[in-house]
């Protein structure tokens, strides 16, 4: 859990501390007021649990500050938005957590990824597409929308042929040899990597994995323009827009992008890659 995320929670425990003490109730009076266990007071106060709206709203009435509630709500939401659990977003399937990212990408003139063990959403096929929902559907137990997940995505990739817009792509070799699908499958996937190469609108580069590093290629991140970063973890999404976040991922990103090759030499490592799974 980030630590920008823990001490917005934490703060917002402190607020609700602070309610329940300018009336004097003890956490134990107010867990009886409120039909709760005494522990989970506890924990909302200490930044140990995430309150959900009904939680802020219940608390507000049994400390007697109704009016509080829209102002708790709206921390609750700012804490939200910068980090969004795959449990909460994949409730409904992937579909609509495409949906999101597509007028993300609407909004922006200029996109730059790193990507260090997947091909993008924005150049896969639609087979490999559809491998990478599955595997993220076992692991979150989350709604099966494969299909429907897929054309979205597919569908977005439209973007990529809109003059006017750029995405600037680097991804680390890895990605290009990890088998999230079967050989054939990685292998047109490959195919379609190097028809990019030739597209006015991406710019497409490789970090080999014998470069030189000047920071290890972590997490895969999104920048969307100078506005906005998402960051992906395993439980959850981040969405940074606050301007040092962003700096700091574009600093980042121009970091491991030093590192790569493009052109013709990340043409020669896609088809070294591209051999090396022996498919026709």
């Amino acid at each position: 859990m980030t630590t920008d995320f823990q001490q917005a929670r934490t703060a917002l425990g402190a607020r609700l501390r602070e309610l329940r003490t300018d009336r004097c109730l003890t956490g134990r009076q107010l867990a009886a007021r409120l039909g709760w266990p005494q522990s989970k007071v506890s924990k909302l106060e200490t930044g140990r649990q995430t309150a959900t709206t009904e939680d802020l709203r219940a608390w507000a009435e049994s400390t007697e500050h109704p009016e509080a509630a829209g102002e708790l709500i709206s921390r609750l939401r700012s804490l939200e938005s910068r980090t969004r659990s795959w449990r909460r977003q994949l409730a409904a399937g992937h579909k609509p957590v495409q949906d999101a990212l597509t007028v993300e990408y609407e909004r922006s003139r200029t996109v730059r990824c790193w990507e260090s063990s997947l091909v993008p959403g924005m150049l896969q096929t639609a087979e490999y597409a559809r491998h990478v929902f599955t595997r993220y559907a076992d692991l979150h137990q989350s709604v099966r929308d494969t299909e429907e997940a897929v054309r979205a995505r597919v569908k977005r990739q439209e973007l990529l042929y809109t003059p006017g817009r750029t995405f600037h792509i680097v991804m680390w070799e890895a990605a290009l040899r990890a088998l999230v699908c079967p050989p054939p499958v990685l292998a047109a996937q490959l195919d379609r990597l190097v028809g990019v190469l030739g597209l006015d609108t991406v710019s497409l580069g490789i970090v080999p994995l014998g470069a030189p590093l000047k920071i290890p290629p972590a997490n895969a991140f999104w920048l969307y323009d100078d506005r906005l970063v998402i960051a992906e973890d395993w439980h959850a999404e981040l969405w940074l827009d606050d301007a040092d976040s962003v700096g700091m991922y574009g600093k980042v990103w121009q970091t491991l992008a030093e590192s790569a090759v493009y052109g013709a030499e990340a043409h020669r490592v896609i088809a070294c890659a591209r051999h090396a799974l022996g498919t026709a």
